[in-house]
């Protein structure tokens, strides 16, 4: 048997022996498209290269191309576990041609692979063509030899490709491979064409035309060629199963499955493993790539598929997160191929299992609200879309679980229902979304990047320099000149000045000629991480395009930025040593006057954490080793130890960022893959204290520090007050913990000590609250009645039931002042409950004070009012409506 991995080896080897660079697959989350929510195909990461925005990686180029297809016009997930071919995560095998050969070669290749490399039966093959492309026809006819009945013209857009309505555009030619007469169904283009008996598991798109927005198309100069095979498809025709659960690692992770749930995958279950082992796919790859679990965009649909999985899970009878357990399987499936599921392992068992946790405690009861709600339907009846809306609002149920829990009882859901209910979030959600988050959305940039090509950048080595200006933006267009007074963004062939990117802010500074033109520069961005654009205003002079202008960065801000981002990468370090290698970087905010750092830890940092860590990044930092750097491959440099960022997108060559002293492994302190600004030695950084730690999201925590000037004037800062303290309180420095806790002691003591002789006072009786009076007579009945200062709320019950033991059968009251206002209690020893109601009592207080309401028991009663002045009059209502009760 052929295995998936050998599949996918043979077809990019197979294409690397044909002149195609092997490009490697590019992260799911897009970084040329802000569009899309993730990677669905595999021409996406050559999008601008197809477009003539960008220049291609080579004339030819192959990939095995990682896809997510979970939301939006690409949306699998319904079907994921039910069919033999759906997915939310696959792979797309393509061979691609940027202007170099077209439809004859591409045919020829596919044809060779297909039949020669790989022995696939010339007869179970069947091709499609455009109805109108005659080229493909007599090509495939001339290469493959099929018959012309095998050969067959498609009139519809299944065998048109575009881009979008204006674009490159072109006819495709797809391949089917016939799995037997078994199974049902016919060849494309006949009546039973949606049977599975006929499978694509090959497109070709020639791309040769450029569609007008008047509905014209014209000829590419230059037409390409973009394919797509999907490596599950092809596996499972090559394993000579029709199923692509049935392939080699679908079988691995479902016998994974199998033996953690001690289920067998068949029957009603069979559905169950198989959505666990697509989904554990798609969702160990999104986080391997950066995506973490969310409430909008790719975290939300992130969290959709955990949740599906998870929920099957429950259904196998997993009394325990499982989703987690199941990822070395996975690695051991798919890690050589894709390393960065190794690198992320212990981060992707991590979410998991808490992501498991936390879904187990709502699922119950939001399965058990799905029970009552369809306890009486059957077969055919329809979910209404209100409660399918609340299991999402309340429970976090998203639709499609909703739909799959029913689905076995063949019960549907009111979809509109359900839209209608949405409505709302669906537009704070259209609002929120925030696209790819990468700086490729403006085609001015794409423009002035392939006419003059990238700005060098020589702010490693030095903050000033000499540019020949080659782009000038204005308003959102290209423009000449700029005149003094106007805001302008600038754009040079080499610049000192940094560009915001991986968290560090751009840098500011000024910009002059020898012509008297002065401009002040506010910002510096990286559109497409090619250009640095100075964002700036003209304060004299006039700027032109081709000037040769002077570049200089405001050295002391950007040598306190150089400090915080060298301490990122520290703190980084020490996180890691202290809490464990899931700890990874999840975002980072470095500038001039702070430095933010995000990262994965489930839980809050303990006071000793913190310090610990201070103190290891305060060690490296006197240790004052030098800062290096050094150029390399992406691989070579994590082979060499190096800390990638999941997601990002690495060129041919990164820089290696190293610092801090050497363990016995002979590998620094931190060794990262970094582009931003750094210190020359860790001594530059001076010193680094944490004054703030805390979450950000889920799993997700937030330490900000300062250093340098920063972090010295926070501690002198702390300082001052701490001999402001000590002057109030008479104490040298180091004795204020001392004083404060002797201080407080003492406090508590007199606090007692007044709460005694309030008490004391209290019990003393009398009708005003005079110490010593005798209680009175009201009614034949004892009353005690006490106006009390400075006595607290709280502190009158536990006093009332004094005053009853002291009375032994009689009714206390007292009124509590403070600040104006009043609290009244009323107290009825139990041998009076039966005449006497402490809360009707109270209440007639309470409305003395100009207060409402009241309550308690028989016996006891509380409420209050805001007039104190009233204290008197309260007990005086108390008394006359104990006067007025029959004896």
């Amino acid at each position: 048997m052929t295995s998936t991995n050998d599949i996918r080896r043979s077809f990019l080897d197979y294409f690397a022996g044909a002149d195609h660079a092997e490009v490697q697959s590019a992260p799911l989350v897009p970084y040329n498209d802000p569009t899309l929510m993730f990677v669905n195909a595999g021409m996406v990461p050559f999008k601008n290269s197809f477009t003539g925005l960008e220049t291609p990686p080579a004339p030819r180029a192959t990939s095995s191309q990682k896809c997510v297809r979970a939301g939006g016009k690409h949306n699998d997930l319904d079907n994921v576990g039910y069919t033999a071919r759906h997915h939310t995560f696959f792979e797309m095998l393509g061979n691609f041609s940027f202007g170099d050969y077209f439809k004859e070669q591409a045919i020829l290749h596919a044809w060779t692979l297909l039949t020669k490399e790989w022995g696939l039966p010339p007869e179970k093959l069947t091709a499609t063509v455009y109805h109108t492309d005659d080229e493909a026809f007599d090509l495939w006819r001339k290469i493959s030899g099929l018959p012309e009945e095998r050969i067959i013209r498609i009139p519809t857009s299944d065998n048109f490709w575009s881009m979008g309505e204006t674009g490159p555009c072109g006819p495709c030619s797809e391949i089917f491979y016939d799995h037997g007469d078994h199974i049902f169904g016919g060849p494309p283009g006949s009546p039973d064409e949606d049977g599975d008996r006929f499978v694509e598991i090959w497109n070709l798109v020639f791309m040769q035309f450029d569609q007008q927005a008047d509905g014209s198309r014209i000829a590419l100069p230059s037409p390409s060629i973009d394919t797509g095979m999907g490596l599950e498809r092809i596996a499972a025709v090559m394993q000579g199963v029709h199923d692509n659960y049935e392939t080699d690692t679908f079988k691995a992770l479902i016998a994974a499955s199998e033996n953690l749930t001690r289920t067998r995958a068949s029957g009603e279950q069979m559905a169950s493993h198989r959505v666990i082992a697509d989904h554990l796919r798609s969702t160990s790859f999104l986080l391997a790539d950066g995506v973490l679990p969310s409430n909008e965009g790719r975290g939300y649909v992130l969290r959709r598929i955990m949740r599906r999985a998870m929920r099957h899970a429950h259904l196998l009878g997993a009394s325990e997160p499982l989703m987690h357990r199941l990822v070395p399987a996975l690695a051991a499936e798919m890690g050589q191929a894709y390393p960065e599921l190794v690198r992320a392992q212990a981060l992707i068992e991590d979410v998991l299992e808490r992501e498991e946790r936390q879904f187990r405690r709502t699922l119950s009861n939001g399965l058990r609200l799905l029970d009552e709600a369809t306890s009486t339907m059957a077969g055919g009846g329809e979910l209404d879309g209100e409660t399918a809306f609340k299991l999402y609002d309340t429970y976090g149920f998203p639709y499609d679980l909703t739909e799959d829990a029913l689905r076995a009882r063949g019960i549907g859901v009111d979809k509109a229902g359900f839209d209608a209910a949405m409505a709302r979030q669906k537009q704070a959600a259209r609002a929120a979304w925030k696209g790819s988050g990468d700086a490729a959305s403006s085609e001015i940039w794409f423009d002035i990047a392939e006419r003059e090509g990238a700005t060098e950048f020589t702010g490693y080595t030095s903050t000033s320099g000499e540019g020949a200006v080659v782009a000038l933006v204005r308003e959102g267009a290209e423009v000449s000149s700029a005149a003094q007074g106007e805001d302008v963004l600038i754009v040079t062939n080499q610049t000192p000045f940094y560009g915001e990117s991986g968290g560090q802010t751009g840098d500011r500074g000024l910009i002059t000629s020898p012509s008297g033109l002065s401009a002040r520069v506010s910002d510096t961005s990286k559109p497409l991480g090619r250009l640095h654009v100075h964002a700036a205003t003209i304060e004299a002079g006039a700027l032109a395009v081709g000037d040769v202008v002077h570049l200089d960065v405001d050295v002391g801000r950007r040598d306190r930025i150089r400090a915080n981002h060298s301490a990122t990468h520290l703190v980084h370090a020490a996180l890691r040593n202290r809490l464990g290698a899931h700890v990874t970087q999840k975002g980072s905010l470095v500038a001039d006057d702070r430095l933010r750092f995000d990262f994965s830890h489930p839980k809050p940092l303990e006071p000793e954490d913190i310090a610990a860590i201070e103190a290891e990044v305060n060690a490296e930092i006197r240790a004052n080793d030098p800062v290096s750097t050094s150029l390399m491959s992406p691989d070579d440099a994590v082979e060499a130890g190096a800390l990638a960022l999941f997601g990002e997108k690495y060129g041919d060559e990164v820089r290696v960022l190293s610092m801090g002293r050497k363990g016995r492994e002979g590998r620094n302190y931190s060794v990262e893959l970094c582009g931003g600004t750094h210190v020359k030695a860790t001594g530059d950084i001076g010193i680094f204290r944490i004054v703030s730690e805390g979450a950000v999201s889920s799993g997700v925590r937030r330490i900000e520090a300062l250093t340098g000037e920063a972090a010295r004037r926070w501690l002198v800062d702390r300082e001052d007050a701490l001999k402001q303290a000590a002057s109030v309180i008479r104490a040298a420095p180091e004795e204020v913990p001392d004083r404060i806790e002797a201080l407080m002691a003492e406090r508590k003591r007199l606090e007692k000590e007044l709460a005694d002789a309030k008490k004391a006072l209290a019990m003393g009786g009398g009708s005003s609250g005079s110490a010593g009076s005798a209680d009175e007579d009201v009614a034949g009945v004892k009353f005690s009645g006490q106006v009390l200062d400075g006595l607290s709320p709280k502190e009158l019950r536990p006093l009332l039931d004094e005053v009853k033991q002291r009375l032994g059968s009689g009714i206390a009251a007292a009124v509590a002042v403070n600040d104006g206002k009043a609290a009244f209690a009323v107290a009825v020893t139990d041998d009076l409950t039966d005449r006497f109601d402490a809360v009707a009592l109270v209440r007639v207080g309470v409305e003395a004070l100009g207060g409402q309401g009241g309550g308690g028991r028989a016996d006891m009663a509380q409420g209050g009012g805001p007039d104190a002045d009233k204290a008197e009059a309260a007990l005086a209502a108390v008394k006359e409506a104990l006067a007025s009760q029959p004896a």
